[in-house]
């Protein structure tokens, strides 16, 4: 190889790097503008042309980096729900880890609802995000819906935990119970709580993410000890 050659090399590995820093830049940016944009004005209000001004990149970007709106939907969700259970799991990870496998009934419980309430913090970075997978229930696409019918992979971990805490009950009672503990978190959307806030005449308020928390435990714990 020739001096020219070897002289040159180090600048077009720089130029590829550089290129590559770019592309996945410019993804990044489609991926957090849609998130914001999708979770504040819901999915069928935001268009390809709305993402990519709110990012600064050229109209095309959402095409070659997801392949489609929709697929940029997906990859948002999958991303953040993947995110949060892998919380979850790391919880429920210390809390068998600190009972020997056999984490109190609350502690199962504090390892599913904690992480979702850490996003509703006002200050927390994620906010968005759990606006983001509210919005997904209701308003997802096809894949999405899917996704939330089926994949119970998540689930599985704190039905196993469930049983081996509440051995009394038969295993149907232990999954409606599970059911109706989700309900309530499920429930837990922004609008919902405008509403609440109402009807007490302002004596609530989710605001304060670990008083909410604390009530929410305290009702799923008596729902499983009844």
């Amino acid at each position: 190889m020739s001096p020219t050659t070897d002289a040159a090399s180090p600048s077009l590995n720089e130029g590829v790097v550089e290129a590559a820093e770019t592309e996945a830049a410019t993804k990044n940016l489609v991926f957090v503008a849609a998130e914001r944009l999708f979770a504040l004005h819901g999915f069928q209000n935001v268009s390809v042309r709305d993402i990519t001004a709110a990012a600064g990149v050229n109209l095309a970007s959402v095409n070659y980096h997801f392949g489609s709106k929709d697929a940029l939907l997906f990859e948002i969700f999958r991303r953040r729900t993947a995110e949060l259970n892998r919380e979850r799991a790391k919880m429920l990870h210390e809390a068998n880890d600190r009972n020997d496998g056999a984490p109190p009934l609350r502690e199962i419980l504090a390892a599913l609802l904690t992480p979702p309430l850490r996003w509703l913090a006002p200050d927390h970075e994620r906010r968005i995000s759990l606006q983001f997978l509210i919005r997904a229930r209701s308003e997802g696409t096809d894949e999405i819906r899917t996704v939330l019918k089926t994949d119970v992979s998540h689930l599985r971990r704190f039905s196993d935990a469930l049983l081996r805490a509440r051995p009394d009950l038969s295993p149907e009672e232990v999954y409606w119970r599970l059911h109706f503990t989700l309900g309530m978190l499920h429930n837990n959307r922004f609008a919902e709580f405008d509403r609440l806030n109402v009807l007490s005449e302002g004596q609530t308020s989710e605001a304060d993410v670990v008083a909410l928390l604390n009530r929410m435990l305290a009702f799923a714990e008596a729902g499983f000890l009844a």
